[in-house]
């Protein structure tokens, strides 16, 4: 995406896990838990091209659609006894913090179900920062289709070119673009197809880089 230039940034979205919080590899450590009985093992690179919450991308990987509900199972009881050591990345809440101070509004559009999700910013203290929440059961369709980051866009007022996307998958950059909203990809140590590549706004490598460019976008956009 060619950027706004100088436009005021007045929203800054964010995807949550790999993101926000650092969690992905307690989610590969729940999905290959969940998924273990019936055969397929993932890995960290599916998380860069599936969307939505656990059960669409257990019919994805589930050759047997008739082991979802077990699986789903499985997660659940993975995702209560071990939910507690998920952690924000180092700089999140402080950024986070920055922003509302800047007047940015702040809002977190995530393919993790409703449940997990307000449990995780409850615990981290981070429920009030946000002013709209859109999580992966929230609504019929899933990342890469924009409508969770539209709905987002529509209930704050805002247009495409107030707004900033940051998040660390495939399917963010897809659904950032598809509303021509400015979208920061955190590869993490992936490598990042061309075609997504020319979709982004920028391309960092890990959060704390995407949050000095956010804070800075921000920044430069209210002087």
């Amino acid at each position: 995406m060619s950027g706004h230039g100088k436009s005021r940034t007045s929203v800054v979205v964010f995807d949550l896990d790999g993101t926000l919080v650092d969690s992905l590899p307690l989610v590969l450590r729940a999905f290959s838990h969940a998924l273990e009985p019936f055969g397929p093992r993932p890995t960290m690179e599916i998380f860069a091209r599936l969307g939505g919450p656990p059960e669409r991308v257990f019919y994805d990987l589930l050759e047997n659609a008739g082991h979802v509900p077990e699986a789903l199972k499985r997660l659940e009881a993975f995702n209560r006894d071990n939910d507690h050591q998920i952690k924000p990345f180092a700089g999140a809440g402080v950024m986070l913090a920055q922003l509302q101070a800047q007047g940015a509004q702040l809002a977190v559009w995530t393919g993790r179900d409703r449940l997990t999700t307000d449990v995780l910013l409850r615990l981290h203290g981070m429920t009030d920062l946000f002013n709209v929440v859109i999580c992966g059961d929230d609504l019929p369709t899933h990342k890469p289709n924009p409508q969770g980051l539209r709905e987002i866009m529509e209930r704050l007022k805002v247009q495409a070119h107030e707004t900033l996307f940051v998040g660390d998958a495939d399917v963010d950059v897809l659904g950032g673009a598809a509303c021509e909203v400015d979208t920061v990809l955190i590869r993490h140590a992936r490598e990042v197809d061309a075609d997504v590549s020319a979709k982004a706004w920028r391309i960092v490598a890990s959060p704390f880089e995407a949050y000095e460019l956010v804070l800075s976008r921000v920044g430069e956009s209210k002087a």
